[in-house]
């Protein structure tokens, strides 16, 4: 059974930093796009970042230059280091691996960034 299970979101001040963390398990994803989506309550889930098998990357413009998806296919894990924080990062963040037709959310972790 394919788990995806988040970690790291929580409290910050806005210009601080936060880590996240998706610790995957069932399968193997060294092949998957792994990424980060987020969503504000009464907005869609958007994508964040997103890192492919062979370290390519893509980021929402809102968060170029702050953010940075990193992954470990030895390990099975996804990160996205979160920097200068803004009170609009608030939201409820959720870990996603895709390959082809499947596609795997995590649980989701709420950060909150105050001004």
């Amino acid at each position: 059974q394919v788990q995806l299970v988040e970690s790291g979101g929580g409290l910050a001040q806005a210009g601080e930093s936060l880590r996240l963390s998706c610790a995957t398990s069932g399968r193997t994803f060294s092949s998957y796009v792994m990424g980060w989506f987020y969503q504000a309550p009464g907005n869609e889930r958007d994508l964040v970042a997103q890192i492919r098998s062979g370290g390519n990357t893509d980021y929402a413009d809102s968060v170029k230059g702050r953010f940075t998806i990193s992954r470990d296919n030895s390990k099975n894990t996804v990160d996205l280091q979160m920097n200068s924080l803004k009170p609009e990062d608030t939201a409820v963040y959720y870990c996603n691996v895709r390959f082809l037709s499947r596609n795997y959310w995590g649980q989701g972790t709420q950060v909150t960034v105050s001004s």
